[in-house]
């Protein structure tokens, strides 16, 4: 890491608040393994600190993991050692997130050349490898509790598969998710064990909080998250965010990036790399018909609804926990937030009519995610025409939602082997009914 680089404003300690309270504040190792705030919000840095001028215009000239080095040795260089930080961006930063360019001035972002083809691979490597640095020497064994909507459970059970002293439990809704999804993470065994909740996203979401909340449970069990409410999760995000600027041509254009958003975490960690310096102009929150977030930027008042099934199903979040991490990033500041972050949302008739466009206009072959992260980007240039050079994020290998491709775009997909072995996996699940104390009853029998 390179200390010339660093603004000289950074913090003595980089402790977390909650959302909720911010006079109660943690330090790094608690804020991980706890997860989630007492009060149930969502840790935050208490100052999140500026990278200097200097590094934001050497970005061309460096190395995925070398702006790893930088970044993260930035938020936490006070609480882990070099090597700590070193050995953290290596094993996370293993793979690209290559540019592609679809249509002039508009970029796909590739995130998913990862284990699992899925953004998320990049915050669980991370979280994984952090947790067990932090949780090194540590005779109690961590239960790592996961609520997915799809790709967050893959992600997490291949990165933190045959972690020593670390088990994952997945809460997933019952025929919710893609067969791949699924099998990504019910197939694996071993400290890995996936429950089939008979309900929605947002009811694994609320169980898996509940236990978070559980005083008498967590005086038995250490418990632990490692959905994006984590920091270990959340925050490996915003790497990406810096690499695709770096690799973007020079340009007198503003930047706006595209996100496509469920629980609002990827775009959270879009958020904080622009709060670090980052010279991003506009974000766009870009969902399905789950559409609490784009209301409420379109000046309604935040409010949750029950989540609506949709083929982008990895996005259907009716309730997504990383709003207020969002509003904290802008320090509550709703106009603010309103002027940086625009939102458009999308049905599946959109979706599909887009994935036809693009491939017969390109060739290239959208997942349904991608899709409504690359619609709500052309559409706001689209009211900006000639301002902006665009990225939307593609979150998914269109192969992790093979039926609903194939059937929009009327072709075969060939899966990529890792994908296909996942497939002739045996799918190995316990039910579950929507109900706290049954899954309070599970987890005190895996004591």
């Amino acid at each position: 890491m390179t200390k010339a680089l660093m603004s000289s404003n950074q913090t003595t300690v980089m402790n977390f608040y909650s959302t909720n309270n911010p006079k109660h504040q943690v330090s790094l190792k608690e804020a991980v393994i706890k997860g989630l705030a007492p009060d149930q919000g969502l840790y935050m840095p208490i100052k999140i600190p500026k990278l200097s001028s200097e590094f934001i215009q050497k970005l061309p000239d460096l190395s995925f993991k070398e702006i790893g080095y930088e970044v993260i040795g930035t938020l936490f260089e006070d609480q882990l050692a070099p090597s700590q930080i070193k050995a953290l961006v290596d094993h996370t930063l293993v793979f690209d997130a290559p540019l592609v360019e679809i249509e002039e001035g508009t970029y796909s972002l590739e995130l998913f050349h990862g284990p699992t083809l899925a953004f998320k691979d990049f915050g669980a490597r991370f979280c994984s490898k952090l947790m067990s640095i932090l949780m090194e020497g540590t005779p109690q064994k961590v239960k790592v509790l996961v609520a997915t909507s799809g790709d967050t459970g893959s992600a997490v059970a291949n990165g933190f598969y045959k972690t020593p002293g670390v088990e994952v439990i997945i809460l997933y809704p019952k025929g919710k998710v893609s067969e791949l999804q699924e099998k990504q993470f019910t197939t694996l065994g071993e400290n890995i064990t996936a429950l089939e909740v008979d309900g929605v996203f947002d009811d694994c979401q609320r169980m898996v909080k509940d236990a978070f909340l559980d005083q008498a449970l967590n005086e038995k069990l250490l418990l632990t998250s490692a959905n994006s409410i984590n920091i270990a999760r959340w925050i490996p995000q915003c790497l990406y965010y810096f690499y695709a600027y770096s690799r973007l041509p020079k340009t007198s254009k503003k930047l706006a990036i595209a996100v496509p958003s469920g629980n609002f975490g990827n775009l959270g960690a879009g958020i904080l790399a622009e709060r670090m310096g980052l010279p991003i102009d506009t974000f766009i929150a870009s969902t399905n018909v789950n559409r609490v977030v784009p209301d409420f930027l379109h000046g309604n008042q935040f409010q949750s609804k029950p989540s609506i099934a949709t083929i982008s199903n990895s996005m259907d979040v009716g309730n997504p926990s990383n709003f207020y991490r969002l509003l904290a990033l802008y320090d509550n500041d709703e106009a603010l937030f309103r002027e940086k972050v625009k939102g458009f949302y999308f049905d599946d008739a959109d979706t599909a009519k887009v994935m036809i466009q693009t491939y017969q206009q390109s060739g290239y072959i959208l997942d349904p995610h991608g899709a409504i992260g690359y619609l709500g980007l052309r559409n706001f240039k689209k009211q900006h025409p000639d301002e902006y050079v665009g990225v939307f994020l593609e979150t998914a290998h269109p192969g992790k939602f093979k039926n609903v491709v194939e059937e929009v775009l009327n072709l075969k997909l060939e899966l990529p082997e890792r994908l296909e072995q996942f497939m002739k996996g045996e799918k190995k699940t316990i039910a579950l009914k929507n109900d706290y104390a049954e899954f309070r009853r599970f987890l005190e029998s895996k004591n």
